[in-house]
């Protein structure tokens, strides 16, 4: 049956689509301040990476309460789950959460830099914002349920929770563990942030690969560095053979690393290289030497060949400055992710159904609070304060465009996100809707907070939940309904995939580390 095919009661199948999009937006409309709320819950959290307790708790509740069968605890992973709803046979699409927040970025929803109530400035915060996110998405979800529900269209409803995307943690676990197999189409969203990637979706140039590791440096045999003094009272005592241990390494490892970066690849392609020290018990100074610590290195390449390069670098430094202070290493991996692939047909749907919503419009609320956000700068209020493109739409071939010209000719992929591993599973589209962002000031940059304030403030966020939730609604009606349209997007992707063949890059039982000392909170 096609798209304009006639339905048993007598409905064209397109007409029977674009009642059911009015249903969902609708929906969406109704519910609005109650999905505000939901959004405001989820951001008060601020829970960081691995340690998202009450957001998918939340999370979790909800669903069901709205008729989900819910997996706690997905693929071994305690903050994430895998929810279904399905009504009867016909297509499985699935779009997900995300709720991890960064630590050292707490910041109130109000318009002056201030950490939420009961944080430290150094408690988590979200800057995505994933909290909206994932909002939007379950707004996208349960305007779907709704609307198969009064129109009567079968199909399953896939929905999953994802925690610490920063680190690309789960969705290359899920994805190893199944939980992407059978479905037959994936839509990936995220708040807008950087342009030309706002209101749009993605054509060619997709993320590309992500690397993460942690090596941690273990001092256990001290007393095998050297022999104590001839006329020490305690052989290799402490106070007379002092192994260099644990610190040492680390540093060592740090400033090797670094100092190498620019000969680990040529300065071409926009890789980069991020590092964390994660705490571990160290927090006494003694005449021991340190046991134990942990630095993870982070880096995002256009293609694998790339990452690679950088990984042995990276573990022939381990290995030199291990042996330097008298220790072993253990390596840890976070995350390893593939170059994400492309599918059109998608994307086409989708922006579609995004250009029939339209794209955010900020009104005299949301005005107010950013012209409140400059004065508290020292900016002179501007009189339409935000970026022109985030009230306006580009299609994916004018971004893609403007994405080549800043990227040489050779290079595939830009940046990295991990929604790149859901894109070798399934057809998968990712798409962009704009989070507020101001136009700039000559004379004073805006510090951190304020876009991280305007993603949790009703006014200025809620325009990207609605506009957000209900293009995935109506992406997901008209996949539902269309049958050719996903057999298209199929085959697109059957054809990608034959053509450059990407197998994962970690094996099937690889386990997430939870269990690494990551920030509580």
């Amino acid at each position: 049956m096609t798209h304009t095919d006639v339905t048993a009661a007598g409905t064209t199948t397109a007409g029977l689509s674009e009642a059911a999009k009015a249903t969902a937006r609708a929906w969406i409309d109704e519910h609005m301040a109650e999905l505000s709320a939901w959004h405001s819950e989820i951001f008060g959290y601020g829970e960081p990476a691995w340690r998202e307790y009450r957001s998918v708790a939340w999370y979790v509740a909800k669903l069901r309460e709205h008729g989900f069968e819910v997996e706690e605890g997905s693929a071994g992973m305690p903050t994430a789950f895998s929810a279904t709803w399905s009504q009867g046979e016909g297509p499985a699409l699935l779009t997900y959460a995300e709720y991890d927040a960064v630590p050292g970025n707490s910041q109130a929803p109000v318009t002056h830099q201030q950490p939420r109530d009961g944080s430290s400035r150094f408690a988590g915060g979200h800057t995505d914002p994933h909290s909206a996110l994932g909002i939007s998405t379950l707004a996208g979800v349960l305007a779907t349920k709704h609307a198969m529900e009064q129109h009567g269209i079968p199909g399953t409803l896939r929905y999953t929770g994802e925690p610490a995307e920063k680190m690309h943690g789960s969705k290359v676990v899920h994805g190893l563990r199944g939980y992407y197999d059978d479905v037959d189409a994936i839509v990936s969203f995220h708040p807008f942030y950087m342009l030309p990637l706002c209101n749009t979706a993605r054509w060619d140039t997709q993320c590309g690969a992500y690397y993460s590791k942690v090596y941690t440096f273990l001092c256990e045999e001290p007393e095998t560095w050297q022999l104590g003094h001839g006329d020490s009272p305690i052989p290799a005592s402490h106070s007379a053979a002092r192994a260099p241990g644990a610190n040492l390494a680390l540093t060592q490892m740090y400033s090797a690393s670094r100092a190498m970066q620019d000969a680990i690849l040529p300065a071409s392609g926009g890789w980069s290289l991020t590092d964390a020290i994660l705490t571990d018990g160290q927090a006494t100074a003694d005449n021991l030497p340190a046991r134990s610590a942990r630095i993870q290195f982070s880096w995002r390449t256009p293609d694998i060949q790339m990452a690679e390069h950088i990984l042995a670098a990276l573990d022939r430094n381990a290995a030199a400055v291990a042996t330097m202070a008298h220790c072993t290493v253990e390596e840890t991996w976070v995350a390893r992710s593939r170059p994400g692939r492309t599918n059109h047909v998608l994307s086409t749907a989708l922006f579609e159904e995004l250009s029939a919503v339209g794209a955010p419009s900020y009104g005299a609320d949301a005005v107010q609070v950013a012209q409140e956000i400059q004065r508290s700068i020292g900016i002179e209020p501007m009189e339409r304060p935000f970026l022109d493109e985030v009230e306006q739409l580009i299609t994916p071939q004018d971004a893609e465009a403007k994405l080549r010209e800043m990227m040489p000719a050779w290079q595939r992929n830009w940046t990295s996100d991990d929604y790149v591993e859901m894109t070798h599973y399934a057809p998968t589209v990712r798409f962009y809707v704009s989070r507020p962002a101001l136009k700039a000031d000559a004379s004073t940059p805006y510090p951190a907070w304020t876009m991280n304030a305007m993603g949790g403030i009703p006014a200025t966020i809620d325009p990207t939940i609605e506009t957000a939730g209900k293009t995935i609604a109506g992406t997901f009606l008209r996949l539902l309904t269309s049958p050719d349209e996903l057999a298209a997007a199929k085959a697109e992707f059957d054809e990608r995939t034959a053509a450059d063949p990407m197998p994962a890059l970690l094996p099937t039982d690889f386990a997430a580390p939870i269990d690494l000392p990551w920030p509580e909170r």
